[in-house]
């Protein structure tokens, strides 16, 4: 089957969407609608999506970027979810190695601290138990001396030791890319920047369909679908208000803040979750050369679209830090870059922001749209699963035609056809020492790289082969290579997409995107030729994400 993923294929896609109608229409191109796109066209569903930004332009970009099985939830007595979404985490990891990192996390133990090692000790078992975690990944508890061995920067006064448990570490827009693309090997018809303007009814007033305009090109067509899915995230609700037939549920959205600290500034090498003096819990997270912390959750009434971290977000996180951490002394100079999210949570009277459930919920219109909402990262395959669970059966019904149960358990997603996560390793080895020896990439680039794109890798090479035989290019082979395969793989049209979404450069390794930023917008340049209003929307587009990562938005510089 002929793939249909380039940036250069948005023709020929549309004309498909137009020419065709679908078992499934989504809206949606963060992780919720990219996981139901692969569960259905993997059960013989016929599935165009549709994504008004880039894909996991939203939250699914946006999050703590950890795959976790939601520990705290057991203080919220959400049993279940904890249980369902722990053993996710294995599915996750299995399919989709390269994008997934088990990574030990400490909860230090301190007196007057919000969980006692008693209390911790238990609700970490019965995590284990719930979760189904493997028996070389369960929990331990560790001494003071332990816990200052494997982290010398935790506070010391009061320390009584710490719980010692496995999350699984992501890149949540990776994911999402590497879901998508998995749907569309297998036959899903999927376009970004295009927005569902209204919807399409029968005689009967059901939904059959979409319009939707092109962004690009401003082109107006319609998309026709045996059924709906709203899987817009936070935008679930201004999508509902185009079909008229809402139900009296509707989202709560708040927004989470992470800031990012070079390891010369944060030397820690162990991630953490720990108390807040305001009684939240918020994460340490080491990532290559760097430490991200967060995360702030605060009830938000404004845009969902790039959500702005403001001072009082990062004060509030680098006070967490140098309270936990108080040797570091972290001040606003030493914050590298930051990024800003919105949750779509469901509605609950009364309720912070931090106790509002993290559940998912399916809605039924009248008119026959189905709206996903709600949910967690870590849950979007079983969320699919359950939801395709129920539509095959309905639409087996209409049509006869019988589906497959659910195929994604056991499913590698894009760049995890390695044979398992226990191969990993020697697959990033081996893929490394080729890249080092043919095109003269360092060791720490090659691996970072290699585990990025995983058994796609090779594909990467034959760019980097390209830009070798070219010889005196301005970019380097590899970012050659990456920018190359996510235009012509991946359908990254701005340069935002990929050196935010694609490849994480504008969050995790700022001064290299600093150097590169020009060479990028030029090559980007040169392969879509674009007029000078075109490439001066793009400069500014990249140049405002920069400054709202390097600087909290009301910044002035006090």
């Amino acid at each position: 089957m002929v793939q249909l993923f380039s940036a250069f294929d948005r023709e020929t896609i549309k004309q498909k969407m137009q020419e065709h109608t679908y078992d499934l229409v989504i809206i949606g191109g963060g992780i919720t609608g990219a996981g139901i796109a692969l569960d259905a066209v993997s059960r013989g569903l016929e599935v165009a999506l549709v994504e008004m930004g880039d894909f996991a332009s939203g939250t699914s970009s946006r999050s703590t970027k950890l795959v976790h099985g939601g520990l705290r939830y057991l203080q919220q007595f959400e049993v279940k979810e904890v249980a369902e979404l722990g053993k996710e985490r294995a599915i996750v990891y299995e399919n989709g190695p390269h994008v997934t990192t088990p990574e030990w996390m400490m909860l230090p133990f301190h007196k007057g601290g919000n969980m006692g090692k008693f209390t911790a000790s238990m609700g970490i078992r019965l995590y284990d138990y719930l979760a189904g975690v493997k028996k070389n990944e369960r929990r331990k508890i560790l001494t003071p001396q332990e816990t200052l061995a494997k982290n010398p920067f935790v506070k010391k006064d009061g320390l009584k030791g710490s719980g010692y448990y496995v999350e699984y570490r992501t890149d949540d827009a990776r994911l999402t890319i590497e879901v998508l693309k998995k749907a569309v090997e297998l036959g899903a018809d999927v376009i970004n920047y295009t927005r569902a303007e209204n919807f399409l009814y029968t005689e009967a007033k059901k939904v059959e369909g979409v319009t939707v305009t092109d962004r690009i090109t401003d082109k107006v067509y319609d998309i026709r679908g045996r059924r709906v899915i709203n899987a817009a995230g936070p935008w679930v609700d201004k999508v509902r208000k185009l079909d008229h037939t809402q139900n009296n549920k509707h989202l709560r959205l708040t927004k989470g803040i992470h800031l990012v600290i070079d390891k010369s500034r944060f030397p820690m090498e162990q991630a953490v979750y720990f108390d807040t003096p305001d009684g939240r819990m918020v994460f340490a997270i080491p990532r290559d050369k760097k430490v991200y912390v967060g995360t702030t959750d605060t009830f938000y009434e404004e845009s969902p679209i790039n959500p702005k971290a403001l001072e009082v977000d990062h004060q509030y996180v680098i006070k967490a830090i140098n309270y936990m951490f108080p040797d570091v002394h972290i001040t606003e100079k030493d914050i590298e870059s930051s990024w800003a999210g919105v949750r779509p949570l469901i509605y609950e009277e009364g309720k912070d922001p931090s106790e509002i459930s993290r559940k998912d919920e399916v809605w039924f219109s009248e008119s026959g749209l189905i709206t996903m909402a709600g949910g967690k990262l870590t849950g979007y395959r079983k969320m699919a699963e359950k939801l395709l669970d129920d539509v095959t059966k309905t639409l087996s019904k209409e049509t006869g035609q019988k589906y497959k149960p659910v195929q994604t358990r056991h499913l590698p997603i894009s760049g995890g056809d390695i044979g398992g996560s226990a191969q990993l390793s020697p697959f990033i080895e081996k893929k490394t020492k080729d890249a080092v020896n043919r095109f003269g990439w360092t060791i720490e680039e090659a691996r970072v790289i290699v585990k990025r794109y995983g058994s796609n890798i090779d594909q990467l090479f034959t760019y980097a082969q390209e830009h070798k035989e070219k010889g005196g290019h301005e970019l380097p082979s590899s970012l050659y290579a990456e920018l190359h395969y996510a235009v012509y793989h991946e359908s990254a049209i701005h340069p935002v997409d990929f050196l935010l979404r694609r490849t994480g450069y504008l969050l995790f390794d700022m001064p290299y995107l600093l150097e590169w930023q020009k060479a990028v917008v030029d090559e980007m340049d040169r392969l879509f030729h674009w007029d000078p209003a075109t490439r001066e929307q793009m400069e500014t587009e990249l140049q405002t994400q920069i400054d709202d990562a390097r600087e909290p938005a009301d910044w002035h510089g006090k």
